[in-house]
């Protein structure tokens, strides 16, 4: 079931329950993370809770996917849509690491990654429609890239892609149980070296 329209101040309400149980879930996980504590976090009553997800967890669960896919995206344009040459890609590699360093374990892949897809098969669903989502974006900026003369003509654009992304899913899980970003930035640094040889 979809959010239910309303008014602006209901968008912000509903927003700011999203919001309230994505920190909590990247804080302490969805196990533990409870209405009440969400509720608490947001400033909300059970009440607003039932309005705006009126068949209660999962149902709330599937936003957080959504909003944190959606973070996913954001955090990383404009440069995700400008992968077109070297500098591009260079510039895009250091902002993907430098964001995850810096989110650490609150990052919001972490929350899509290791914890919400694992208890709700919706969201689910939403993890790997963002993978693909992802993975056509990169494939559009390996071929953009080729296509420019600076990217190795040889090389399959998909698999590449999927490379590419698996390298940051594998280094962002790496971080999240070791708290380093080196073997995220070793895996980006790969994959650039060879596309761009």
């Amino acid at each position: 079931m979809t959010a239910r329209k309303g008014t602006r101040k209901g968008a912000a309400t509903r927003l700011r329950i999203v919001e309230a149980a994505a920190a909590e879930i990247r804080e302490r996980g969805t196990n533990v993370t409870t209405l009440d504590d969400v509720c608490r976090r947001s400033d909300t009553g059970k009440g607003q809770m039932f309005h705006y997800f009126p068949e209660g967890r999962e149902q709330l669960l599937l936003a957080v996917a959504e909003h944190e896919a959606e973070r996913v995206f954001d955090d990383q344009e404009p440069y995700l849509s400008e992968l077109t040459s070297r500098a591009a890609w260079e510039a895009w590699r250091d902002l993907v690491v430098g964001l995850y360093r810096d989110q650490g374990l609150h990052c919001p892949l972490g929350v899509l990654i290791a914890d919400v897809g694992r208890y709700s098969p919706a969201a689910q669903a939403v993890s790997a429609h963002l993978i693909r989502r992802w993975q056509e974006c990169v494939r559009a900026g390996i071929e953009a890239t080729q296509a420019a003369g600076e990217a190795n003509p040889s090389l399959d654009p998909d698999r590449t892609a999927a490379a590419v992304i698996a390298a940051v899913q594998g280094g962002v899980t790496v971080l999240l149980s070791t708290g380093s970003a080196e073997h995220l930035e070793a895996g980006l640094n790969l994959c650039l070296d060879h596309l761009l040889s």
